[in-house]
């Protein structure tokens, strides 16, 4: 049982201590928030400990300075030419989380929402500036809890003698621990909300479909659910290649040989040679990331898209949605804006269009549409829209409630070429416009009062939800197909992207397989 042993004081008075399972630990006040940082839920994940499940904390005399974040996970330095420079401790102390409180009075019980990173599984860290959750705890009056999770090689390849999914496990330890500790903080372990976007998003689905984090929260929000969960078959030979390119076998003794922090090079050397595997790996090859939740049957026993329809999370709420122009962050990053040719586009329908002729479909469906359009079309909705969608309609048919929406409103940043694009939802939602992706989305400038009243907009609906599980708009179902759009002039309408829901309505989000 946890206490509080100080509570809210003044400004620059005495730092506030609370007393958690472990220990005490003692915060700081910032802007009126009380914030406690880098606070372990888990042992660190090395020796002996490595590519196993996460162990509980052991417990720790005296008080603890929960000031500054714990160290990030072991991971690669970038993705599709973005690089990113983490301003991070370093240390073995990779599992610990972030608190954000009002007030750390065991009798407020406020609402609780804990963010997921996303990072296509690979990167990513709870103490990036982007993810600073004061504006969220502030302005919703409920207690934010960011944790960290192991990424890579370290999280989820498939590796002999240890559990599949290990990043996922960890994701469900933080969430224990907030079940276990989140009172003294002033948070009511009965309502807490887990949020994410992008990987994050897809271990919010995982976490839906989970065994073992049943029970941990009530509600959900999922920002661009990614359609890629792979087969433990598949997992299993990406494992093969990737201990190949340190000269090892996918297994424990073998790769615990390699420091963690010199590991994350044979990922990232994998994914420029992924072209190769073509044949074996299919659709995984062009996403340049060799990491994904596995459906290894144990840990993730199905897919969220087939453990919603079975009603696995009939009982949770859930918000789920997407940025209208996804893709087109990448297509940026990769330079091919506006440099797409027929063949590319014609390769990209081909490979991941529904049905028996995806590129004919598209193309009768989108006539006036150039290489350009519809290969971004086609990324954009194979990866994020349609299996958000899809989630949202497997929750249904499972006997439970989603609420879904539409980001729409294009970053200022770069002249307005990116649209609405993947990872724009994160500044706008934390209101964090000069720091990570808001840097490049908003370039460095004064957001606009259309900028700070949509970003009032998400926190308003995404804090109201894990209040009261209504975000202010109606709940999906598959007659209307209601659907809220995020924009300057938000408003309710039915499935903006009915042209490729019609497409997608009979396929199957299942795990990718090996192909041969």
């Amino acid at each position: 049982m946890t206490t509080a042993t100080a509570h809210e004081s003044a400004e620059g008075s005495v730092p506030p201590v609370v007393r958690t399972a472990a220990g005490a630990v003692r915060g700081r006040r910032e802007g009126g928030l009380t914030v406690f940082r880098g606070i372990p839920f888990a042992e660190p994940p090395v020796g002996d400990a490595r590519f196993q499940a996460p162990r509980p904390i052991r417990a720790w005399d005296g008080t603890r300075d929960a000031f500054t974040f714990g160290p990030p996970p072991p991971q690669e330095a970038g993705f599709q030419g973005l690089s990113l420079s983490l301003d991070a401790p370093t240390g073995d102390n990779w599992l610990t989380v972030n608190v954000w409180t009002p007030d750390p009075d065991p009798s407020a019980h406020r609402p609780v929402m804990v963010w997921i990173y996303g990072g296509a599984h690979k990167l990513g860290h709870s103490g990036s500036p982007g993810y600073d959750a004061q504006h969220i705890a502030r302005d919703g009056s409920v207690v934010v809890v960011t944790l960290n999770y192991r990424v890579g090689i370290e999280g989820f390849t498939r590796i002999d003698g240890a559990p599949a999914n290990r990043g996922l496990l960890d994701q469900a330890a933080g969430l224990e621990w907030v079940r276990e500790n989140v009172t003294a903080f002033g948070g009511d372990p009965g309502q807490v909300t887990v949020f994410g976007e992008s990987a994050g998003a897809g271990s919010v689905a995982s976490l839906l479909a989970m065994p073992s984090a049943v029970g941990l929260f009530r509600r959900a929000i999922a920002q661009s659910v990614p359609g890629t969960f792979f087969s433990d078959e598949l997992a299993r030979d990406i494992a093969v290649a990737i201990a190949a390119e340190a000269g090892l076998r996918p297994t424990v003794a073998d790769l615990s040989t390699v420091d963690p922090r010199q590991l994350p090079a044979a990922g990232e050397t994998l994914s420029t040679k992924m072209r190769r595997y073509e044949e074996r790996w299919g659709q995984v090859v062009p996403t340049q990331t060799p990491f994904s939740p596995v459906v290894d049957g144990d840990v993730l026993p199905a897919t969220p898209w087939q453990a919603l329809t079975a009603g696995a999370a009939r009982d949770v709420e859930l918000i789920v949605g997407h940025n209208r122009d996804e893709f087109r962050l990448f297509l940026a990053l990769g330079g091919q804006l506006g440099k797409v040719t027929e063949e590319e586009a014609a390769v990209a329908l081909r490979t991941f269009g529904p049905g028996t002729d995806g590129e004919g479909a598209y193309r009768t469906a989108y006539p006036d549409a150039s290489p350009g359009e519809l290969y971004e079309r086609i990324h954009t909705d194979w990866l994020f829209s349609m299996p958000s969608l899809h989630l949202a309609e497997a929750q249904v048919a499972g006997g439970g409630r989603a609420h879904v929406y539409e980001l729409t409103w294009p970053a200022p940043g770069n002249g307005g070429v990116l649209g609405a694009c993947h990872g724009l939802d994160i500044p706008l939602l934390f209101g964090t416009f000069d720091a990570d992706l808001g840097l490049l989305l908003f370039a460095g400038a004064e957001p606009s009062p259309e900028a700070e009243a949509l970003s009032s907009r998400f926190r308003t609906a995404w804090t109201a939800f894990a209040t009261t599980g209504d975000p202010g708009w109606p709940s999906y179902d598959t007659e209307r197909r209601q659907v809220q759009i995020l924009d300057t002039d938000p408003r309710v309408t039915a499935c903006p992207e009915e042209i490729s829901r019609r497409l997608w309505q009979d396929h199957t989000f299942a795990a990718l397989p090996l192909i041969g």
